[in-house]
């Protein structure tokens, strides 16, 4: 607990600062790992880029 009894010996204004730089470098990690967790996989192109190919069958033959 001594870490924290050094905290609250700082000036507000550089608690602020603190807290913030902790709070923006949470929000970033956050970002950046879902971001690469969600571009991983190119399923839901794929899935779109062969019903697309389907579709364009079917109506070749139809016509």
């Amino acid at each position: 607990m001594s870490g924290f009894s050094k905290f609250g010996a700082l000036a507000p204004k550089t608690k602020n600062v603190i807290v913030a730089g902790g709070l923006t470098a949470f929000v970033f990690g956050v970002y950046f790992y879902t971001m690469r967790a969600v571009g991983g996989s190119d399923e839901l192109q794929v899935a779109i880029d062969k019903f697309e190919n389907e579709k364009r069958k079917e109506e070749a033959k139809a016509t």
